[in-house]
């Protein structure tokens, strides 16, 4: 019989995985864009974004802990469909964001250490790194590397939003000169496509979810309550990380009107340098080196996110728990992805705000398709009525539904227009 302690530990991996993720380019890159353009401006958008997106990750684990299935499998039991909708939105999607990704882990090498090795190439070389971790070491070590990593990151990073408290621009929380605005509209979206993660990460949550369980008896299994919780906490955890990268922007570079390098290598040096301009340059070298490790870990987590993804999708097709099929699937869905975002490096990296922006976009787009997918699965597939979300939580999520969807045709209808 395991503690609670144990169990709490256990629950809470999923959601640090989740964390992992999310203090990526949505943090250090989008957050920190976002308060060195506008200030505080959008402080609010970046809480109001948290909010919304938060059942459709949630439900990802409701589901997880009632079935020990992943949501793919409530959208095969929606029908067919459902799971053919989901590999449609994000089979394009895929290898463009563990290019972005990859491509901020390496503008932060070259950041620290020089230009020594072009981006695309040092980014093959992180995305190379990342594929013999997951295929050597699957889950347990992603989970353990993670949670180290991201514990450095948070530390200097609540430490330096404090030191910069002082230098920030309090007046620009409450500017709304932007309202209205198509091209701040455009930036909101792209803010919001991987804020803090992009939806389809409910999936892989749902997957950490039983991978976490795995092999757990009925009496030692976490509770619902206690999978919630720790789901809770680390994503309470990632929303206020953002806001930290936000406040440092502001504070860093908006206060002094420096805009946001166009270059991957450029960017990652103005990251380097909000650690400097607060804790001083020895701190910041160790703050720095947690970024990049963090980022790191966003690549190997979402590598592993897509890669699961497909692979269960394959395997998912027949009766049974056939691990091998499913660990072939995982290695090919994982070479093939990974191959299809080093060609995206070479191809589509001229502009790094540019690509990033069109990254996180695209992701935004599909978000609403997701969170209808699994707003279906906890209503009308098969779990167990009291691991069900209640009203507040569904309605809040159909609120989101609708206003992301407006926001997405508002973003075409400006793009295309």
């Amino acid at each position: 019989m395991v503690s609670h302690r144990q169990r709490i530990w256990r629950a809470i991996g999923p959601g640090l995985l989740f964390s992992g993720a999310a203090v990526g380019v949505s943090h250090l890159v989008q957050s920190t864009r976002a308060g060195a353009m506008f200030g505080l401006a959008l402080f609010g958008v970046i809480i109001v974004i948290n909010i919304l997106k938060y059942p459709a990750f949630r439900f990802g684990v409701d589901y997880a802990h009632a079935t020990r299935r992943s949501l793919l499998h409530g959208y095969r039991e929606l029908g067919p469909w459902a799971l053919i909708l989901f590999i449609i939105a994000i089979a394009p999607i895929a290898p463009v964001v563990l290019a972005a990704t990859s491509a901020t882990t390496a503008g932060i090498v070259t950041a620290l250490a020089g230009p020594s090795v072009p981006i695309p190439t040092l980014a093959a070389l992180v995305l190379a790194i990342a594929t013999a971790i997951l295929i050597l070491g699957g889950y347990s070590w992603l989970d353990r590397i993670n949670r180290v990593l991201l514990a450095f990151l948070i530390v200097s990073t609540l430490a330096a939003t404090v030191m910069v408290l002082p230098r920030v621009e309090w007046g620009s929380l409450t500017d709304t000169g932007w309202v209205g605005d198509p091209v701040t509209l455009l930036f909101i979206v792209a803010l919001a496509g991987f804020m803090p993660n992009p939806v389809d990460a409910s999936v892989p949550v749902s997957i950490w979810t039983v991978e976490a369980e795995k092999g757990a008896q009925d009496d030692d299994r976490s509770t619902l309550f206690e999978m919630r919780t720790g789901f809770a906490w680390s994503f309470a955890l990632s929303a206020i990380l953002a806001l930290c990268f936000c406040i440092m922007g502001a504070g860093v570079m908006f206060g002094d009107a420096i805009e946001p390098a166009p270059d991957a290598a450029g960017f990652a040096a103005q990251i380097i340098s909000l650690y400097s301009a607060t804790l001083g340059p020895q701190a910041a070298l160790v703050a720095s080196i947690a970024a990049l490790s963090v980022m790191a870990s966003t690549v190997i987590a979402a590598t592993d996110a897509y890669a699961r993804s497909f692979a269960e999708a394959y395997a998912d097709r027949k009766p049974g728990d056939d691990t091998s099929r499913f660990r072939t699937a995982y290695i090919a869905a994982i070479l093939t992805e990974v191959g299809l975002a080093v060609a995206a490096l070479y191809l589509l990296l001229s502009d790094f705000s540019i690509f990033i922006d069109f990254v996180t976009s695209a992701s935004f787009l599909i978000a609403p398709i997701i969170a209808l997918l699994n707003h279906l699965v906890v209503t009308r597939c098969a779990m167990p009525d009291g691991a069900r979300p209640g009203s507040p939580i569904r309605l809040l999520n159909i609120a989101a539904i609708a206003i992301t969807t407006l926001l997405a045709l508002a973003y075409l209808v400006l793009r295309l227009g």
